[in-house]
Order: structure tokens, then C-alpha cells, then sequence
């Protein structure tokens, strides 16, 4: 759409399912996984991480929460602003829907959306191992600052822009 309008306000565009209805359901299929519906592969993502987030702490998962609720609700006022509504604009009369080479790359997208979040076991294997390695590292660290009896202090990085190289400072 940005190609055709050349804008990003979101006050620019309303109307649209009229005009171009495949475009339409295809953004709504991305907006939904970006909400985290069950059936697309956003809520897999979405339930994992907050999954993890109740397991470490639990403000910290109230916090992710009271962030996912914020963004599904500006997610979906994003997309009735911009597909429902009037068509008023004279600009946005003359759009077409999707060409079919656009369809051709929005299909795949819009059908792995749905197929992996029915069955995201190809994605959760290959990623299953650094997962596993990433979490037995900070677990590994949590213990050892606890054997020690040191708690783990925040540090903030300098960036040298003469050498180009980071320096960690206590």
C-alpha cells in the first residue's frame, strides 16, 4: 500500500476492503498472528514467551501481558482505521487490489501464518537446540553467582567510536 500511497498516516487511508478485498484479508491475517489468534503462528510465539515469562517471574509476565493487550488493541484499531469505513479519499479510488505476482508472494506468507500455527513443531526442532543451550547457559550462571553469594550488577557498555570497539564498565 505504501508503494501506491506514499504515505504512512494511518488518517490517509480508510475504506479499502471496497476496492481491494484480497489485500484486505491478507492484512488481516497478519494482523491477527501479530495479536496472537490462536490458529496462526503469532499466538504460538506469544504463548511460549509469556509461558516462560510466569516460570521467572511473575511481574515481569504481568507486565508482558498488560504489553500484549496493548498491542492487539492498537493492531486492530490499525486495522479498522484503515480497511473499513468510508472510501473517501480520491486517492485511494483509483487503487487496484493485489496483482497476481503480489499474490503469488503473499499466498506462501499468509499460508504458513495459518499452517504453523496449527503445527509448529519444523519451526520449534530447529530452533529447539539453541533454545535449550541458551537457557542451560543462564542457568548455569544463575548458579554459580549464587554459590558465590554475588548478586548479578547491571553494566553499561562504551562504545569507542575512534576504535570501534566495545568496552563493558562496572
Amino acid at each position: 500500500i505504501y508503494d501506491r500511497v506514499h504515505t504512512r498516516e494511518i488518517s490517509a487511508y480508510g475504506g479499502l476492503v471496497d476496492r481491494m478485498p484480497m489485500y484486505a484479508f491478507c492484512f488481516m491475517v497478519f494482523t491477527m498472528a501479530n495479536v496472537g489468534l490462536p490458529g496462526t503462528s503469532g499466538f504460538i510465539g506469544e504463548f511460549l514467551t509469556l509461558l516462560g515469562a510466569f516460570k521467572a517471574n511473575t511481574w515481569v509476565a504481568f507486565f508482558a501481558t498488560t504489553g500484549v493487550i496493548l498491542s492487539a488493541a492498537y493492531a486492530l484499531w490499525l486495522y479498522r482505521r484503515v480497511i473499513f469505513g468510508v472510501l473517501e479519499k480520491p486517492s485511494l479510488k483509483a487503487l487496484l487490489d493485489m496483482s497476481p505476482r503480489e499474490v503469488l508472494v503473499m499466498a506462501p506468507l499468509v499460508i504458513l501464518t495459518i499452517f504453523f500455527g496449527f503445527y509448529p513443531a519444523p519451526v520449534l526442532d530447529v530452533t529447539s537446540q539453541s533454545v535449550k543451550k541458551l537457557v542451560a547457559n543462564y542457568e548455569a550462571a544463575i548458579r554459580t553467582a549464587e554459590i558465590e553469594g554475588t548478586r548479578m550488577r547491571p553494566f553499561t557498555v562504551k562504545i569507542s567510536s575512534a576504535a570501534g570497539q566495545q568496552e563493558p564498565k562496572p
